[in-house]
Order: C-alpha cells, then structure tokens, then sequence
C-alpha cells in the first residue's frame, strides 16, 4: 500500500470514528431519558393516561418541592407543601410560579421524586414539565400537576415501609436566557 493511500485510509477511518462518536453523543440524552422513564431510575416518574380502576384504601403522604436554578428571576412554589392520597388515586396539585423582572422570561421544569425506589409507581397524566412557559412583568400562572401512586407499589417488597414521596421540580430559565449578567431582570415595579 502506498503512503498516499496510507494517509487516505486513516483520514477515512478517523472522520468515520468521528462522526460515530458525534452519533452516539447525540443519542446518548434521548436514550437515558427514555431508560430512565422506563425503569423510574433516578426518580424518574412515569407517565399514563389515567389513573388505575383500582384505588386502595392505604393512603401515602405526597410532599411537594420547588426550586429555581440560578439565572432565573422567577419565585416558584407548591400551593401546598403537603397532601395525603389513596393509593391509586388521581389526584390535581398546584405550582405557582411568579415572574419578578421587568421583561418577558421563559422557563422551563424538570423534575423528580424521592426516594428513588418511588419512581416506577409515581405516575403522572399532566404536567407543565418540560413545555416552556412565558411569564410576563409580575405575572404569575398556577401550574397544575395530575398525578397517582401506582397500586403495585404495595406489592414491592422495596416500598411496602413507604410513608412519603417528594415530588420535586426545578425550572430553569431557557438556554439563551441563561447569562443572568446579560439580562436585565430588576424587578418589575
């Protein structure tokens, strides 16, 4: 083999090396979103479209979380800190969110329960996570959350000494918002 051909058989092999590493970089977040929503690792909740025919007469106290992330003028909190449900149960909570800078600010909520062992039987129907949400000066929205504990949670020898799960949500302000330096987020007067 020529050097000549050499040199083009490695420049082939390294941009295909390359572009395979540039692949499996942008596959990576997509596929352990969808791991994580499948098996609830992390406290990753799962997702349904109703909630089950059966509701048990065990209850399980649902504690609710919020935080905002650095850069985000926004104050951010549960309407209640705390509920009892029944096992099975749909049941509508609230968030509300408060914009205190003098421009238009979108955010974004990503979320999570604890303990993590909850994860698989935390189902939610709605949620305002992951959509972006606009608030304008002073505004404020309540954003609701639609939810239910799976009634197999009382079969998994892990949870059957359960007494809480926490719900918890962070919103961050959206990516070209980020830089709290560039924005002008004084409060609205």
């Amino acid at each position: 083999m020529t050097p000549a051909r050499q040199k083009a058989l490695t420049a082939v092999l390294a941009t295909s090396v390359i572009a395979g590493m540039l692949g499996l970089t942008a596959a990576a977040v997509p596929l352990y979103r969808l791991f994580c929503q499948v098996t609830g690792y992390g406290g990753t909740t799962q997702r349904a479209d109703r909630a089950p025919d059966q509701i048990r007469e065990q209850t399980i106290k649902i504690r609710f979380n919020a935080d905002t992330a650095e850069g985000l003028p926004w104050s951010f909190a549960p309407a209640t800190r705390e509920i009892e449900v029944r096992i099975g149960e749909q049941t509508l909570a609230f968030y509300r969110a408060h914009n205190r800078a003098a421009r238009p600010i979108t955010g974004t909520a990503t979320f999570n329960v604890t303990p993590a062992k909850a994860g698989p039987y935390f189902s939610k129907i709605d949620c305002f996570c992951f959509t972006e949400q606009v608030l304008a000066p002073d505004q404020s929205a309540d954003l609701p959350v639609s939810f239910f504990v799976d009634p197999a949670i009382l079969d998994d020898p892990d949870t059957k000494d359960l007494q809480s799960i926490t719900l918890s949500y962070t919103f961050f302000p959206r990516d070209e918002q980020a830089d709290p330096e560039a924005a002008d987020d004084r409060p609205a007067s």
